[in-house]
């Protein structure tokens, strides 16, 4: 396809990076990687906690791990925590089950140092704001939508406990260089999020359910795959298994 200013808007990839994990930097894991770095700027040792794993989520535990920080992460689903437990979350809260400032501040002893909202809800971004420590860092991804108007944010706390409240949107093509140079290490794996690979043909009957399913990880759309068909034989039958 014609790309305008491709010397600008394209990004080479080294050969040792896969395809999986190429797939997944263009959007959430270079999403998370900006928020945390360029925007946070997250060091080693502080607190992160990440409310709700999802694809931008689970890709900002992994980060937040590879600076060195220690990081809980804040879910609704059971498996998509014990998914961040794999990628390095030293704690999880279950978001139905706790108050869950409460929690973060009993595990950090006072509050994170940086809170990471990666869905956007009134409710997630005032859970991640009032997880956070005095004068911690909150950065907003995921977008709220406008229900009654402008959604409900906790202000009170953040003039009363001088915090920051970051935005973050995306990431410019000349940033990539530092993301890959890790992925390319090894630091960052973002093929640890793919829970399956699927064809166009599966592809298409999934992406209607997006808005009801609850998937954990990312789900890979591959054209290249192929269904096959293989016999299988029994006692005076023969069965096409595609």
């Amino acid at each position: 396809m014609a790309l305008h200013a491709a010397d600008a808007n394209l990004v080479a990839v080294s050969e040792v990076v896969g395809d999986a994990a190429a797939a997944g930097l263009g959007c959430r894991f270079a999403t998370a990687y900006r928020a945390l770095s360029a925007r946070a700027g997250v060091r080693p040792g502080e607190w992160v906690t990440v409310v709700r794993v999802g694809g931008v989520g689970l890709s900002a535990v992994q980060i937040a791990v590879a600076f060195g920080a220690k990081v809980i992460a804040v879910d609704r689903t059971p498996a998509a925590l014990a998914l961040a437990r794999s990628l390095g979350a030293e704690h999880t809260v279950l978001a139905d089950a706790v108050d869950v400032a409460g929690q973060v501040h009993d595990l950090t002893g006072g509050g994170s140092h940086v809170a990471v909202d990666a869905v956007g809800s009134s409710t997630t971004c005032t859970d991640a704001i009032h997880s956070l420590r005095r004068r911690g860092r909150h950065v907003q991804v995921g977008l709220i939508p406008n229900v009654g108007g402008h959604p409900a944010v906790p202000l009170d706390r953040v003039i009363a406990w001088e915090l920051d409240v970051l935005g973050s949107h995306g990431m410019a093509s000349v940033d990539y260089p530092g993301l890959l140079h890790l992925v390319e290490a090894g630091t960052l794996r973002p093929e640890a999020l793919v829970e399956r690979v699927v064809g166009l043909t599966e592809g298409a009957r999934l992406l209607p359910s997006l808005d009801t399913a609850a998937p954990v990880g990312v789900t890979l759309i591959d054209p290249r795959l192929r269904l096959t068909c293989g016999c299988v034989t029994s006692p005076g039958k023969q069965h096409h298994l595609c």
